[in-house]
């Protein structure tokens, strides 16, 4: 199934309250660490792959997992694949760059795999995914699917329900989003209207024509 196949409505009451910040743009820069139980480096095809306990930071990038597949292209973008335990899932987050005065915001993510692109500069959840947008430490927005498309760039979703058949892990193949309205500040601290002009107050007159001219 395509992301294509989810209802254009849907789409636009995601990406509303979502597309405000963007991932901290800095993190592209940052060096990758990473660390693990086991490594085995192909420095022909320049690929690396960690085994147990991986956790990789980049920047304020966190992803942790069983296994993490990385390797580089010519170019020096990074491509990671991440691997859950069996049963369990792999974990990814992310701080967004927000304007000046507003809380901090973080994404986080959990899915079985979890793919970063560093090229496209996205992140996909695949197999039990969900996605969660926390501001001030306190989680707004929770969004969950068979497959999560997260755009660093564009701060885009794209969300695929997966198969209609109920899976094995009770996941029925619907997406689920819970997305908490976004306070509007602007309208409280706008300046008001002016009001309208006062009425002349009515003097009083000794004659019926009105004083003269």
């Amino acid at each position: 199934m395509k992301p294509s196949t989810i209802p254009s409505l849907f789409l636009l009451a995601a990406l509303l309250p979502w597309g405000v910040a963007l991932a901290e743009r800095a993190d592209r820069d940052k060096p990758m660490n990473v660390e693990s139980d086991a490594l085995r480096y192909d420095d022909v095809k320049q690929t690396s792959v960690f085994t147990g306990k991986v956790v990789l930071t980049k920047g304020t990038m966190l992803i942790r997992g069983a296994q993490m597949d990385i390797r580089q292209d010519a170019d020096g973008n990074q491509f990671g694949v991440v691997k859950a335990e069996p049963g369990k899932l792999a974990f990814f987050r992310q701080k967004r760059d927000t304007r000046a005065g507003d809380p901090e915001e973080f994404m986080e993510g959990e899915a079985e795999l979890i793919t970063y692109d560093g090229k496209a500069d996205t992140v996909t959840f695949q197999r039990r995914a969900i996605l969660r947008r926390y501001v001030a430490s306190k989680i707004n927005d929770e969004i969950t699917g068979a497959v999560i498309v997260y755009d660093n760039g564009t701060s885009v979703l794209t969300v695929d329900g997966g198969p209609a058949k109920a899976g094995p892990d009770g996941s029925s193949g619907r997406v689920r989003a819970v997305l908490t309205p976004r306070s509007d500040d602007s309208k409280a601290n706008a300046p008001r209207a002016p009001a309208s002009a006062a009425v002349p107050a009515l003097r009083r007159s000794t004659t019926l024509g009105g004083d003269k001219k």
